[in-house]
């Protein structure tokens, strides 16, 4: 029911659009040229599924009325249970909308116990993570907690991902916009069509067996895991160094030898990644970060890598023991010498509903999240003693209270 317009015009009509009306700003430059003279051009990839598109026209717009919605509740948390219930509520009985939740959520001693609650409890639709698919039942997504929320609800949909939006009722809050206060206003706004999208790059994940190049778990895992934040490989419980090798398009680029490895989706640069030493990358742009977690080298630095390229890190056949894969947080398993994880970007991103828009909403959480460049501003000189070129002796100066 998700669509994006993408303004798919041609040359010369782009062309005449931005000499008419010239956008305010942009996160991309305009798209270059695909030929090259008269007689060269880039030869066409019909596999292709990368678009760089430009973020001021990533807007949301329904083919049809959504009527169902999945709600995602932090666990552990009391002071979600109220809202939890009041949007709950609000939902079935006025919008009437079908409203899944899970299982688990339902057993929350609070939500059970609430006799006022148990009319709406009936009318509500659950499932169990692993036992149901809810592709093509959910139309968009609702998340009250933090950005584990978000993480959580990239779990359960292996494909398509319906439109997420997120209200900040945890810790940290960088993915969760929006406040509670007034939600009904907000998801009015966004039923009716009104709101700006970030996707949010995936990274599709398969982890290989280095004896039968066969994947590992495949019945009880799905062969290739989606993930939002990053993939990371590490020594675990080994008092040894990690001993990885980093391979980019089936080409060996180097060693790693330290604690481990971060690959990271842009949506990831600001968690883990940002810890151990790399940059801070907008969720728009089109890439991979490669970051190392205490490299035995000083000359080892995180890396930015083209967001199509696929990407092997291998347990070197010199390594001293095992490492660990963790995906998100989760599914975390050992792998032994010679096993390998694949990774590349996925073509199903998480359509995350922006609060403003994708540039605002982004700095505003590196400021209020992060604290990102805060410091004291540096006071201007008095009186333009300093503009005119004269420095203040001590007798000049006078104590500040």
């Amino acid at each position: 029911m998700l669509n994006i317009a993408s303004g798919d015009l041609d040359l010369e009509l782009a062309c005449f659009l931005f000499s008419c009306c010239r956008r305010a700003r942009s996160l991309h430059g305009p798209s270059p040229t695909t030929t090259f003279g008269p007689k060269a051009c880039i030869q066409k990839n019909p596999a292709s599924i990368m678009h760089v598109q430009d973020p001021l026209s990533q807007r949301l717009t329904w083919n049809k009325p959504p009527l169902s919605v999945l709600i995602i509740k932090k666990i552990h948390e009391c002071s979600v249970v109220q809202p939890f219930m009041d949007l709950v509520t609000w939902l079935v009985q006025e919008k009437r909308m079908v409203v899944y939740v899970e299982v688990s959520t339902l057993e929350d001693e609070m939500i059970a116990d609430d006799s006022g609650f148990q009319p709406i409890k009936q009318k509500l639709n659950t499932f169990k993570e692993g036992t149901e698919d809810l592709s093509g039942r959910v139309d968009f997504i609702i998340c009250l907690g933090g950005d584990g929320t978000l993480l959580w609800a990239s779990s359960l949909f292996q494909g398509s991902v319906p439109p997420v939006m997120a209200f900040h009722m945890g810790s940290l809050g960088f993915l969760t916009p929006f406040e509670f206060d007034n939600f009904k206003s907000q998801v009015n706004h966004v039923l009716e069509g009104h709101a700006a999208l970030t996707l949010r790059s995936r990274l599709k994940c398969v982890i290989t067996d280095a004896e039968c190049d066969s994947h590992i778990n495949s019945i009880e895992k799905p062969k290739k895991i989606q993930v939002l934040n990053e993939v990371v490989i590490d020594r675990g419980p080994s008092p040894y160094l990690c001993h990885l090798d980093l391979y980019l398009e089936g080409r060996h680029v180097t060693s790693v030898q330290g604690d481990g490895l971060i690959v990271s989706t842009p949506t990831g640069s600001t968690a883990y990644a940002v810890a151990a030493g790399a940059s801070m990358v907008h969720p728009n742009v089109p890439a991979i970060m490669v970051t190392p977690i205490c490299p035995h080298s000083l000359s080892f630095r995180p890396i930015v890598v083209p967001a199509g390229v696929e990407i092997k890190v291998m347990v070197s056949p010199e390594s001293r023991g095992s490492a660990w894969v963790s995906l998100d947080g989760r599914n975390r398993q050992e792998i032994k010498v010679g096993d390998s994880v694949r990774i590349t970007t996925s073509e199903f991103p998480i359509p995350s509903i922006c609060k403003l828009d994708q540039i605002s909403d982004w700095f505003d959480s590196l400021a209020e999240c992060l604290h990102w460049n805060v410091r004291r501003p540096q006071r201007a000189f008095n009186n333009n003693d300093g503009a005119n070129g004269r420095v203040k002796d001590d007798s000049d100066c006078s104590i500040e209270a």
